[in-house]
C-alpha cells in the first residue's frame, strides 16, 4: 500500500505513476512542463512588518523571477485546452538568497495527503477501451476520500483565462509567518491580477502558445501586475490540509504588489531552475501539511530525472 513506503520512496513512486499515466518527455519537468520565465520587481506595502520578519516582506523593493506554465506533463499540450496554470515566484534577497511561492489558479488541492493523491492518480488510469479516466474508479476514489471532491470539481470547470496577468493563483497550503517577537500567525496567501479576471470564450483561433505571446504583446505596453493578497488565520483554522479553504471572512492584508516587466534573458537558466514552495526564508515556515512537505522531495526527484535528459 503506498502509506506503508518510505516518505523518499512514495515520492519517487509518484513520479514514477505520473510518467506512466502522461508519459515523458526527456528535459522536461514531471508537471508544468511547459513555462515561460519573466523577470519582476516586488514592492512590499509594509503591512506585514509587524507580522513576519520575511526581508521581501519589509520596506525595500525585490527583484524576482517568474514562471508562468500550463499544468500538463507535455509540453506541446495547446493553450487552447481546458487546464490548470501555474504562477512561480522566485523572490531574490538581498543577502544573495531566495524564497520561493508556488500558485496555481485553483483555491485547493485535490488530495489531502500524498498517499491520498498516488491513490488519485492510480483512480486516473485510463481505459483500455476508450483512453479516458473511467468514471467510476474517480468516483470510487472521492467516495472513500470526499475531501478530494471539491478541487476535482474545481479543477474540472477551471476556466482558461484571458491572459496568465488576468487570473487569481492561490497557494492552497498554510504556511507560518512569525514576528520579530517569536509570535507565530498561520496564512494563506493568493496573487490577485491588477486586471480584471476574466475567461476565454472561444479559444478555435489560439495558436499552441497563445499565452505567452499574449503576455509578450501586453508586456510591450508596460508591466502586468499582481498584488499579494494574504488571508490571517485564526485559531481552529485548518492548517494540514489543502483540500480545505479557510473562512471568507478571514482578516486580509495586502502583503505587495508584484511588477512583471519583460521575459527573462536567460529562459535556459530559469527554465532549469526549481521553484520550490518549501524554500522559505526567516519569518516564513512551511506548516504542517503533508502535501507541502512532499513536493519538495517530489520536485528533487523531477529535477534529477529532467537534468539527466530522462
Amino acid at each position: 500500500m503506498a502509506s506503508e513506503l518510505p516518505k523518499s520512496q512514495l515520492s519517487v513512486t509518484i513520479v514514477d505513476t505520473i510518467e506512466h499515466l502522461k508519459g515523458t518527455h526527456a528535459g522536461y519537468r514531471r508537471a508544468h512542463a511547459r513555462g515561460v520565465c519573466y523577470d519582476a520587481t516586488f514592492t512590499p506595502t509594509g503591512e506585514a512588518g509587524p507580522l513576519t520578519t520575511a526581508a521581501h516582506l519589509q520596506g525595500e523593493p525585490v527583484s524576482a523571477t517568474v514562471r508562468f506554465s500550463h499544468t500538463d506533463t507535455n509540453p506541446h499540450v495547446p493553450d487552447g485546452d481546458r487546464a490548470v496554470r501555474g504562477f512561480a515566484t522566485k523572490f531574490h534577497l538581498a543577502d544573495g538568497t531566495n524564497t520561493d511561492l508556488i500558485t496555481v489558479n485553483l483555491d485547493r488541492f485535490v488530495a489531502s495527503t500524498p498517499e491520498s493523491f498516488l491513490e488519485l492518480l492510480h483512480a486516473a488510469e485510463p481505459d483500455a477501451a476508450t483512453g479516458a479516466p473511467d468514471l467510476d474508479n474517480i468516483k470510487a476514489h472521492v467516495g472513500a476520500h470526499p475531501e478530494a471532491g471539491p478541487g476535482l470539481a474545481a479543477a474540472a470547470v477551471v476556466g482558461i483565462p484571458v491572459s496568465y496577468a488576468a487570473t487569481t493563483y492561490w497557494a492552497i497550503h498554510a504556511f507560518f509567518w512569525r514576528n520579530a517577537d517569536g509570535v507565530a500567525r498561520p496564512v494563506k496567501y493568493r496573487w490577485e491580477p491588477d486586471l480584471d479576471p476574466a475567461n476565454a470564450e472561444d479559444t478555435t483561433n489560439w495558436s499552441a502558445e497563445h499565452l505567452a505571446e499574449e503576455l509578450a504583446e501586453r508586456l510591450k505596453s508596460g508591466p502586468a501586475g499582481f498584488r499579494l493578497i494574504v488571508q490571517l488565520g485564526e485559531e481552529g483554522d485548518n492548517t494540514d490540509d489543502s483540500t480545505q479553504v479557510w473562512p471568507a471572512e478571514r482578516t486580509e492584508i495586502v502583503a505587495g504588489h508584484l511588477s512583471i516587466t519583460g521575459e527573462a534573458a536567460d529562459q535556459e537558466h530559469w527554465q532549469n531552475q526549481v521553484f520550490d514552495p518549501t524554500l522559505l526564508t526567516p519569518g516564513i515556515e512551511a506548516s504542517d501539511d503533508p502535501v507541502l512537505a512532499a513536493r519538495s522531495t517530489i520536485y528533487a526527484v523531477s529535477y534529477d530525472r529532467r537534468v539527466h535528459k530522462r
